[in-house]
């Protein structure tokens, strides 16, 4: 359970990218961006043991066993040996990682994420001391899973996070 502000905001973020890449894919927006929302389920309380203790409580929630996948899929390679193999499970594998530096990029602008362009992102994408701790190789891959440039991805994400600018603290200081 997620209860600090900044842990919040991200999971907001990937929540209303992965409703954007549903839209993509024809799929659940609803469903998606609440995989979104729980995705970082244990992290507050366990971050050197990130998703080692989300799945029970999952389970025990009622959450399905494909949503739990997914959620464990977004570790793989780090924390995790399950491989995202869905459109959902690639998705937020992506998403999360990229989130943070199209935040980053929002909330250096004037206007912040209201007039964000994809050309701008890949810029700031390109630039290895930006938004460091975010993963770019770990972006790439995603990508790569999906079968999707960086760029169509960044597009669905950002246009996904436009629409909540306002409750994703995004909106500039100018708007």
């Amino acid at each position: 359970m997620v209860t600090e502000e900044h842990l919040l905001l991200h999971e907001l973020n990937v929540c209303y990218a992965m409703g954007a890449m549903a839209r993509h894919f024809g799929q659940d927006e609803d469903h998606w961006q609440a995989v979104g929302m729980l995705h970082d389920y244990d992290y507050e309380k366990y971050p050197e043991e990130h998703l080692r203790h989300t799945a029970q409580p999952l389970r025990e929630a009622g959450v399905p066993e494909e949503d739990i996948r997914a959620i464990l899929s977004h570790g793989y390679g780090h924390c995790t040996d399950v491989e995202p193999l869905t459109d959902l499970e690639k998705s937020l594998y992506t998403v999360d990682e990229l989130t943070g530096i199209i935040q980053a990029c929002a909330r250096m602008r004037p206007l912040g994420i209201t007039d964000l362009e994809v050309k701008s992102l890949i810029k700031k994408f390109k630039d290895k001391r930006f938004a460091a701790k975010c993963d770019r190789e770990l972006i790439l891959k995603g990508c790569e899973m999906l079968g999707m440039e960086l760029s169509q991805v960044a597009a669905i994400c950002i246009e996904g996070m436009k629409e909540h600018a306002e409750e994703l603290q995004l909106q500039g200081s100018e708007a």
